[in-house]
């Protein structure tokens, strides 16, 4: 669901970092990373704009299952993989499979609005360091 939202000091930094970064960070990384702008930014004003930020459509919040979410400034639709050794999150670079919500409609009767892919293995990474 989108709506307007004022834009404050704040929020234009936690959105400059999400948009500067691809590694998907946590909150603890968004507040210290703000912190280093604006010193007197509280955490809870990071989790605040975080969310107000993720309800507006402007960034995506990731929720793993884990105890903490990671956050992505990309909220076009996109496929994410994780790395099961290090746990990082990265953008799959591959087209949306539009016509999978179509295919999931047609087994089940549901109305399907969108759908969340993603995939997890060993990142590039981990896998050569392995391999050294």
């Amino acid at each position: 669901m989108q709506y307007k939202t004022r834009m404050t000091k704040q929020k234009k930094v936690i959105m400059d970092l999400l948009e500067g970064t691809d590694i998907h960070p946590t909150a603890d990384w968004v507040y210290e990373e703000a912190r280093k702008i604006l010193p007197d930014i509280s955490l809870g004003t990071v989790y605040r704009n975080l969310r107000v930020l993720t309800e507006t459509g402007i960034i995506q919040e990731l929720n793993y299952g884990s105890t903490y979410s990671r956050y992505d400034g990309n909220p076009d639709p996109h496929y994410h993989f994780i790395c099961k050794v290090c746990g990082r999150v990265l953008d799959v670079p591959i087209e949306i499979w539009e016509s999978l919500n179509e295919e999931v409609e047609d087994a089940t009767g549901w109305i399907v609005e969108q759908h969340r892919l993603e995939f997890s293995g060993v990142c590039t990474v981990c896998k050569n360091k392995t391999m050294s």
